[in-house]
């Protein structure tokens, strides 16, 4: 699930795993939702947390900037999620917030290549495996500046503060996203919906500074468990705008 596979300049692949809402009955075809962001149940990858699929209106809110309160461990992370670069993620994710989908969650993952500096969240069984039992399309971001640290142009600048979704491939988006705490050089395959406050950047530079677990195998690892726990305890919209 949701897993940043890194090679050469920061390639990422995130690998998503998490199944249907209400798992569908066996040799019933996956449910979809009926409005333009069609929301598919995955009755293969069971979700790590009980939720129904997302309401899903014909007209999708498009519009304006939820700002949601995201109290963690570590300090704040206040996320800001705009509809208008990305509705049917930004729908998802609220969906997600008020079943209480994130609440008590670790973010399990820290990167710390020189052009990939992520943390990743999202996964309640906190393995990186877990999704909501739905995929849904992308929503691909067509602003974003080519990265300098790629000659070859093929990767896009993920600037410092950016929020974006975690996916096993095209239109695989389930649960899990990844704030950038250093400006990374990734292929542009990853829905950006929002941005991080500064109280949160501060937060993000706290559990890059406490580095990575080490493990037999990587006594110096630069992927992996971050050493500081950073557990999520509520994430709820607190205004828009």
């Amino acid at each position: 699930m949701n897993r940043l596979l890194i090679s050469g300049l920061a390639a990422v692949t995130l690998v998503v795993s998490g199944g249907g809402a209400a798992t569908a009955s066996d040799g019933a075809p996956p449910r979809t939702t009926h409005g333009p962001c069609q929301y598919t149940q995955t009755p293969d990858e069971p979700p790590a947390r009980r939720v129904p699929l997302p309401p899903d209106p014909r007209r999708t809110p498009s519009r304006g900037v939820v700002d949601m309160a995201v109290p963690t461990s570590q300090g704040p992370l206040p996320l800001h999620l705009d509809q208008a670069k990305a509705p049917c993620t930004v729908q998802s994710f609220l969906h997600l917030a008020r079943h209480g989908f994130y609440d008590r969650t670790v973010c399990h993952r820290l990167t710390a290549y020189p052009t990939l500096k992520v943390l990743q969240c999202g996964d309640p069984t906190g393995t990186g495996e877990g999704g909501p039992g739905y995929k849904y399309k992308d929503e691909l971001p067509v602003d974003l500046p080519p990265a300098p640290t790629d000659p070859t142009g093929a990767r896009r600048l993920y600037g410092r503060g950016l929020l974006a979704m975690a996916n096993a491939g095209p239109d695989t988006n389930g649960a899990q996203f990844f704030v950038v705490y250093g400006d990374s050089a990734l292929r542009p395959n990853y829905t950006v919906f929002g941005t991080v406050g500064p109280d949160g950047l501060a937060t993000l530079d706290k559990v890059a500074a406490g580095g990575i677990q080490p493990t037999a195998e990587e006594p110096a690892p630069v992927d992996g468990t971050p050493v500081l726990r950073t557990e999520l305890f509520c994430v709820r919209p607190s205004g828009r705008h």
